[in-house]
């Protein structure tokens, strides 16, 4: 059977290898992201690869007020099911910046928490009436524990976090999921700047290749990409305060 996905924030290398996973299933697709260009390209090359349709939505997906409406119009496009819904889209912002301008600030928490949330409690609504479907929403690890070299990216990730969680749990009783990635370093465009050493880079393929797993078979309502991050992170989190502030991290 045809699956129907709605894929928010398209443009990302995790989304586009997404996108590619579902195409050769032959998926009916609904792709969402600024650059109407850009995504009426990657349609013609899903459509390649064995997508059966692919509708293109351009939008700057944070304007949180066009969500219930657009989202309603997404679904529409795919005969009013969606059996996937992923949430890709973030801002890494920069944290030495944004200390120092509050709305630049403010602007990396409406991208990576209140316009998400928007979207993830659309996609909530809709799994809900179906009784069926998924919401896979990407955070990041970088929400497990404040740090002064991220902690404004790491607070919208937090409160996507525990937002999933909860749809996670309003969503078990009728039949459909929603599940939260916390993602660790992945060699992507968002990332070109940061020096790539050591083994705990994960490359785009291997990420969507784990999500599309979660989203089709029951999985946690938490995962973590790669699966050692879990660990990496208790360890972080246990940290006390005393010796924690020593540190750089």
């Amino acid at each position: 059977m045809k699956r129907n996905i709605i894929i928010l924030g398209a443009l990302s290398a995790i989304a586009e290898e997404t996108a590619r996973l579902y195409a050769a299933k032959g998926a009916n697709l609904v792709l969402a992201g600024r650059n109407e260009e850009r995504l009426n390209q990657l349609a013609a090359d899903l459509k390649i690869r064995g997508a059966a349709q692919c509708d293109v939505v351009a939008m700057d997906l944070s304007h949180e007020e066009l969500v219930a409406s657009t989202f309603a119009e997404m679904t529409s496009a795919l005969n009013g099911k969606a059996d996937g819904v992923y949430l890709f889209y973030g801002l890494l912002g920069d944290q030495r910046q944004e200390e120092g301008d509050i709305t630049a600030a403010l602007r990396n928490i409406n991208v990576n928490f209140t316009s998400a949330a928007a979207w993830c409690l659309a996609a909530a609504n809709q799994l809900e009436r179906q009784a069926s479907g998924v919401l896979i929403a990407v955070s990041s690890v970088a929400g497990d524990r404040g740090r002064q070299s991220n902690y404004i990216y790491g607070a919208g990730k937090a409160g996507l976090t525990v937002l999933v969680q909860g749809i996670a749990h309003r969503l078990a009783p009728k039949g459909a999921r929603a599940v939260v990635a916390k993602l660790g370093f992945v060699d992507t465009p968002m990332t070109a700047h940061i020096a790539k050493k050591g083994l705990l880079w994960a490359k785009p393929a291997a990420v969507a290749a784990r999500l599309v797993a979660a989203a089709e078979k029951p999985s946690l309502p938490v995962v973590y990409v790669p699966g050692f991050w879990r660990v990496i992170m208790t360890i972080i989190c246990i940290v006390p305060a005393k010796i924690f502030h020593k540190t750089k991290l």
